[in-house]
């Protein structure tokens, strides 16, 4: 065998991924991935709060919080499968999230609340983008 042939190894079937080898399937991005553990960690994060702080909240904002903090939840495992719905619901939070931030910061002018919005706001326009919507199915 000369220096420039290269040998082939012949391995078992098996033996090698398909979403690694000549697979055309959808794969996570790194930012996807990061995303939905954000998410994951707000949404627990603000119904832990929720529920904690219980007795200063009006029982109907206590339960849409759940409830909105519940849906986000579900839709960061529909996400981490690759699934449009999960895609949607995250999509949803991250407005949503970026939206109360930005809510907040107008009602109590206070610039804490500014860097979370920037944060999920800059989330959700990685989401819009085509190459995201292309890899949910």
């Amino acid at each position: 065998m000369s220096e420039n042939e290269t040998k082939r190894i012949k391995l078992p079937p098996g033996s090698v991924r398909p979403d690694i080898e000549g697979s055309k399937g959808p794969r996570m991005l790194p930012g996807m991935a990061m995303i939905a553990i954000f998410m994951l960690f707000v949404s627990m994060a603000n119904a832990i709060n929720v529920i904690v702080h219980r007795d200063q909240f009006r029982t109907s904002a206590l339960y849409a919080i759940l409830a909105v903090a519940t849906m986000i939840l579900i839709g960061v495992f529909g996400f981490l499968r690759l699934k449009r719905w999960g895609w949607a619901l995250l999509l949803g939070g991250c407005f949503f999230y970026s939206l109360g931030n930005a809510t907040l910061f107008f009602q109590t002018h206070q610039p804490g609340y500014l860097l979370p919005a920037a944060f999920s706001l800059v989330f959700f326009l990685y989401l819009v983008r085509t190459e995201i919507r292309e890899r949910v199915k």
